[in-house]
């Protein structure tokens, strides 16, 4: 699991609380950011669609649909645009 926030890799925890929290950032780790189902293109940010709509994909939630990303979110430029280069090397395995 990657860190949303600072990008720093947490390995695979097996279970992520509400209150945990990334260990160089201090970020908070059970957001929609930090959830596989996240989609900012989606209907509310989210493709579950039994998921209840939460105001703040960056801050911690209670969403009974949470679960960590098998492969890491992708790398993000300074605009918060996934960066392609780094996109299409992680979809062609370079």
């Amino acid at each position: 699991m990657i860190c949303a926030a600072c990008r720093m890799d947490l390995g695979r925890p097996e279970r992520i609380g509400r209150r945990d929290t990334c260990p160089q950032c201090a970020g908070d780790l059970r957001t929609c950011r930090q959830c596989r189902h996240y989609d900012p293109r989606s209907r509310d940010g989210c493709r579950e669609p039994q998921a209840e709509r939460v105001l703040d994909p960056t801050r911690a939630n209670f969403c009974d649909y949470f679960s960590a990303p098998e492969a890491p979110a992708p790398v993000t430029s300074a605009g918060g645009a996934p960066d392609a280069r780094a996109e299409l090397d992680r979809l062609f395995k370079r």
